[in-house]
């Protein structure tokens, strides 16, 4: 038809499927000027390319396309400003959450990194001073059996997605003391994931720094006495106190790797000299 495009043109000149258009056409976003009522086909005006133009834009934009349908139905200069500086807020916010992304993503990588080297060499109790951190907690219920631990862990994910919380890509368990000491050892209290500080979530606890000995456990979960029982020997032989429960942090777990041989996780007490 003369002064008129087909959808194949028209989906050419804009490099979009057909499909894209009549989708568009269904929705009433974007509706041909003319549908040939003998087969169908549809037809669009040259002023209509300047429109669709416009939809593509605030698409890339990042608009819904049911806001954009809204909008051009009647839009004018002012109404595309004050949409645009709504969509820049949305932007910046976006943006705000890939840096919080990105700097997980570093720091679960380096852990990675760092797991690497735990895998080539001897695995030995060290001592340390570990800083403060936060970690968000939820309570195991009884009989603590990796069943409830999975439960709890599960709960402080829905609080992250729920609440937007700036965790950190890893999640760890809490053993009683007195548990260890009774071979216990996979009876966790709480699951937590480690997280920075915030006011968004009442379930919050603060690890202080202090003098610490850890150790890396490496394989199935279910094989960590063994390591357990290495950090209590080493705080036996060295006179150190422990006082306070465990603390495992997950390195490698089901989040990196399907194999639970690769598993390794970091086991960590507060100490002080026996008197």
């Amino acid at each position: 038809m003369e002064n008129y495009f087909s959808i194949g043109e028209v989906a050419k000149y804009q490099n979009i499927s057909k499909q894209t258009l009549i989708f568009y056409d269904k929705i009433g976003l974007f509706c041909p000027a003319y549908v040939d009522p003998k087969n169908g086909y549809r037809y669009y005006s040259a002023g209509q390319i300047d429109y669709l133009d416009t939809i593509l834009i605030m698409k890339k934009i990042g608009f819904p396309l049911s806001e954009i349908r809204e909008h051009m139905r009647d839009y004018t200069s002012d109404s595309s400003l004050a949409a645009m500086k709504k969509q820049l807020t949305v932007i910046e916010s976006q943006m705000e959450e890939l840096r919080l992304i990105r700097s997980r993503l570093q720091h679960r990588c380096a852990q990675m990194e760092e797991a690497k080297r735990y895998r080539s060499r001897e695995n030995p109790v060290l001592e340390e001073t570990a800083g403060e951190r936060c970690i968000l907690c939820r309570k195991v219920e009884a009989p603590y059996t990796l069943r409830e631990i999975s439960i709890a862990t599960k709960q402080c994910f829905a609080d992250f997605f729920q609440k937007n919380l700036p965790v950190y890509f890893q999640c760890g368990v809490s053993v009683p003391l007195k548990r260890i000491q009774e071979g216990r050892y996979t009876e966790a209290s709480i699951a937590f994931l480690p997280i920075e500080k915030t006011d968004k979530a009442d379930n919050v606890t603060t690890l202080p720094s202090g003098r610490c000995v850890s150790i890396c456990h490496m394989g199935d979960y279910l094989s960590i006495g063994r390591s357990y029982e290495k950090l209590l020997g080493y705080c036996e032989k060295h006179r150190l106190q422990i006082i306070s429960d465990s603390y495992e942090f997950c390195i490698n777990d089901y989040i990196t790797t399907n194999d639970e041989n690769e598993y390794i996780t970091k086991i960590l007490f507060y100490v002080q000299d026996k008197v």
